[in-house]
């Protein structure tokens, strides 16, 4: 990674976000764009902050894509978290400039089915396909928005030969909290995304990873710049305390070793 420092913090304690959470940001408030996979649990991470402090914390979810393009976009913004790929590939490109990257956790891309219903086996790459051309529905992240996982499925269902017939009865989502949305509230048979965003949803309707030829792992990590507001290195500072790391974990996002 050009010009920043790469940190890797380890989680000690037990293993295991429309588009976003909007709150008010008053001038001494901060900033954060993150993707959905740290919803939940960057979402009581703020809240406890916010509590304490009296300062307002505005955290704005959506797919590692759509997060990163976000923050560019807005001088005003403090904090990132995205993928530790994309953010080496806008250091790399000059988007981003010098600053400091913290692996947070790693998840993998799952499957998930509305609970109470019978889970399909897709411990092959056989059995995912019977799976997915039986069900009537299909919702993923839209890969056009950046979606990590929706960016896998492609290439997954293209392989399987089945792209025409599963993007026939895909619903396209802007992100895997929709995803989950349509899977839990309307019914969709299958839904693809991260296996955290799956758990924080509802742990009873993850049906399991993709089978091993087609294992997607993607980690997740806070970056900030050099010139940080005593404000945001006060949350980064929090973020890496142990108890949050252990809501971290305790929420999907397995530690980095």
């Amino acid at each position: 990674m050009r010009g920043g420092k790469f940190v890797v913090f380890s989680i000690i304690s037990a293993l295991i976000t429309g588009a976003g959470l909007a709150q008010s940001n008053g001038g001494q408030g901060l900033m954060i764009y993150a993707a959905a996979a740290l919803k939940t649990s960057l979402t009581e991470i703020a809240a406890t902050h916010e509590r304490a402090t009296g300062r307002d914390v505005t955290v704005v979810f959506d797919s590692a894509g759509a997060t990163q393009r976000n923050y560019l976009a807005d001088p005003e913004a403090d904090l990132l978290i995205t993928s530790p790929a994309r953010i080496e590939q806008a250091q790399n490109a000059g988007s981003l400039p010098e600053g400091t990257t913290i692996v947070l956790g790693t998840t993998v891309a799952g499957v998930a089915v509305p609970p109470g219903t019978n889970k399909p086996d897709i411990s092959s790459a056989q059995n995912l396909r019977a799976a997915l051309l039986d069900a009537e529905r299909i919702a993923f992240s839209d890969p056009s928005r950046g979606a990590t996982v929706g960016n896998h499925f492609m290439t997954v269902i293209e392989a399987l030969g089945i792209e025409d017939e599963v993007l026939a009865k895909a619903t396209l989502a802007p992100n895997g909290i929709e995803t989950m949305r349509l899977v839990l509230e309307e019914g969709v048979d299958i839904g693809i995304t991260q296996s955290v965003e799956i758990v924080q949803a509802n742990r009873d309707a993850l049906a399991g990873p993709f089978p091993p030829e087609f294992e997607l792992a993607t980690s997740y990590a806070l970056w900030h710049g050099d010139d940080l507001s005593p404000e945001a290195r006060d949350f980064v500072a929090v973020l890496l305390e142990p108890e949050s790391r252990r809501i971290i974990a305790e929420e999907g996002l397995a530690p980095p070793e």
